[in-house]
């Protein structure tokens, strides 16, 4: 179930599938990077943080000697911030400093700072590997409270202290949460988002510029496969797709020749066989034996009926009718009426309209011969047209005697006649089968037949709508 809802949401086309694959990959790659490198950033902050927060500190010490004691209130304030208390004191904050190696580094530089070598302590934490609580939001009252040591500020726990004597017997003790604010999602998302929007937008450029050319070789191969004159289409896009539009030029100029050859091979010995079977039959008149010139005549009529009949498909075949898109219901409606008119027992069932690309006279001829061959076999027939979500069917059934199972691909075949096992006329030359399918094929389309349930022959026709 799971597997099948996925399939069905999963983009079919390929500038979908690039997008989604891409986002997916931008997505992955910047989760890890943040992850990796996130907390880095964070503890390279806070120490700057932290060493701007020491060195104003020696800065608001040497500013408190040089100034009345009026100022120092001023001075305290405007140095204090919302995460950050400065106070001057009798008493020092820290009677002893922190033995780390980074705290001792410290008091080493801070110490420099001051010619007369004063004793500062000063303790620290180490930064915390994360912080997920928010601030609470700064007050203005917090500024002005008493100057007893704080254990917090804001919310936040204090994570450095710091005690420099001052001169006169006074010290200017310090108690900070130097940490930075908790990380923010907004900018991460809008990056993402600018990042996901170029990518969407590269991607649909090359995309369309890759599958254009191949849409108009996927429509100029159906095109072809329904027979048609196509002309060579233009070499554009990528280099492999540029090999592949040439590779199709030269295909179909090869097949056009082959087929154009061959028809016309078969045209022509079609027509040169009518002369000496004209002549065969002029000598055949001036035999005496009455049966064997009956005989001999009657071979040559059908040898003379094959010519004509190849050589009107070679005609046929040569012509090339202009496709159109016309309602199926329609055109087999035509074709009923025009064979009930001849005294025909064919029917239509009611179809709805249906709109399929054809050529028209060809289909209806191969539509035609199917049903002629129905009505001189099994009498009746009955026609159904059928639509399917990308395809036209047509049934066309009889009620005729049918046709051996392991015969039904050979009446395909040209010239081939089955009439000991469908009928005792001779029905034809053969060739009625052979010029349906090649035409249905020719339209890219697909003939079969198969022996009905209750007897007679049913011809299946399957035409593709687009």
């Amino acid at each position: 179930m799971i597997k099948a809802t996925l399939s069905r949401l999963a983009p079919k086309s390929l500038a979908g599938q690039l997008i989604c694959l891409l986002l997916a990959a931008v997505f992955v790659s910047q989760m890890i990077s943040i992850w990796v490198f996130h907390d880095e950033r964070r503890i390279a902050l806070i120490q700057l943080a932290r060493d701007n927060l020491l060195q104003r500190s020696v800065e608001v010490a040497k500013l408190l000697e040089d100034t009345p004691a009026d100022l120092h209130p001023r001075i305290l304030e405007a140095s204090s911030s919302q995460f950050t208390r400065f106070w001057v004191s009798d008493k020092a904050l820290l009677r002893s400093s922190g033995t780390s190696s980074t705290e001792r580094h410290i008091l080493h530089m801070l110490g420099s700072e001051f010619a007369d070598g004063r004793d500062i302590n000063l303790q620290m934490e180490d930064p915390p590997r994360r912080d997920r609580r928010p601030p609470p939001p700064p007050r203005a009252e917090d500024r002005r409270k008493d100057r007893s040591p704080p254990d917090r500020l804001l919310g936040r726990k204090v994570d450095l202290k710091l005690s420099i004597p001052l001169k006169g017997g006074s010290y200017l003790n310090l108690a900070t949460s130097y940490r930075p604010p908790p990380w923010a999602i907004k900018p991460l998302m809008t990056q993402l988002a600018i990042m996901a929007a170029l990518i969407i937008l590269i991607v649909i450029f090359v995309v369309r510029r890759l599958t254009r050319p191949l849409k108009n070789l996927a429509d100029a191969a159906g095109s072809l496969g329904r027979g048609e004159d196509v002309p060579p289409l233009k070499e554009s896009g990528p280099g492999e797709v540029r090999a592949v539009i040439a590779a199709f030029n030269e295909m179909q100029d090869r097949l056009t020749r082959f087929v154009s050859d061959r028809t016309k091979m078969l045209a022509a010995i079609s027509h040169d066989l009518r002369t000496p079977i004209t002549s065969l039959r002029l000598r055949a008149e001036f035999i005496e034996d009455d049966e064997n010139r009956e005989k001999i005549i009657q071979t040559l009529d059908e040898m003379a009926s094959m010519a004509e009949a190849t050589l009107t498909f070679a005609k046929e075949a040569s012509f090339k009718e202009k496709g159109e898109t016309i309602d199926l219901a329609a055109l087999l409606s035509e074709l009923a009426a025009d064979q009930q008119t001849l005294g025909h027992a064919v029917s239509l069932e009611e179809a709805a309209p249906l709109l399929a690309p054809c050529r028209p006279m060809a289909l209806k001829r191969a539509l035609r011969n199917l049903v002629e061959n129905g009505v001189r076999y099994g009498e009746a027939v009955s026609v159904r047209l059928m639509a399917e979500p990308d395809a036209a069917l047509i049934t066309i059934s009889d009620k005729g005697p049918g046709i051996p199972d392991h015969k039904l691909d050979d009446v395909f075949e040209p010239f081939v006649r089955l009439e000991d096992s469908r009928s005792e006329e001779t029905g034809g030359i053969g060739l009625g089968l052979s010029i349906a399918r090649s035409i249905i094929h020719a339209h890219g389309g697909q003939l079969s037949l198969a022996n009905g349930p209750a007897g007679g022959l049913v011809v299946t026709v399957r035409l593709p709508l687009g």
